[in-house]
């Protein structure tokens, strides 16, 4: 229990942080829109949030992006079981970060017509959800680092 309630915050931290990156992003013009708010465009498209104010979406964009990031944060604090050192933290953090991209992009994202998967997208911008991920993991190694002072 320790270990997915570490894991957790881990991916609560990873997910904040990739709010502030993905801003930062945003604000120099390289990204336009999140994957969280792809998924609620394509939640848009399907009708499942008619009658929503602007605002409500928003809301939904940022509990959805922040519990996906809690939920990946706890399934990876299961699959840790052993503690590091900080570099061996936020490199296995950074490669399971990279796992959970390709699990998602290769698997529910084109599934529920959200993204095409990587190979048939011709855009560089397929990148940036890789560097996502990566400062993702790497902070959740941080944060689990942080908190798994137990070495459980």
């Amino acid at each position: 229990m320790r270990r997915a309630f570490y894991g957790a915050l881990g991916g609560l931290g990873g997910a904040l942080t990739l709010s502030v990156f993905r801003k930062v992003l945003v604000a120099i013009g390289i990204v336009h829109k999140s994957a969280p708010e792809q998924v609620v465009e394509r939640l848009e498209e399907l009708g499942l949030v008619d009658n929503w104010s602007p605002e409500a979406r928003r809301i939904l964009t940022g509990a959805a992006h922040l519990a996906y990031g809690t939920g990946i944060g706890t399934a990876l604090g299961l699959l840790r079981r052993e503690v590091g050192r900080v570099a061996e933290e936020v490199a296995v953090g950074s490669a399971l970060g990279l796992l959970t991209w390709g699990a998602g992009w290769a698997s529910w994202l084109p599934l529920t017509g959200v993204h095409r998967p990587p190979w048939k997208q011709r855009s560089t911008k397929v990148l940036l959800p890789v560097l996502d991920h990566l400062v993702f993991g790497a902070v959740w190694g941080l944060v689990y680092k942080a908190m798994r002072r137990d070495h459980v």
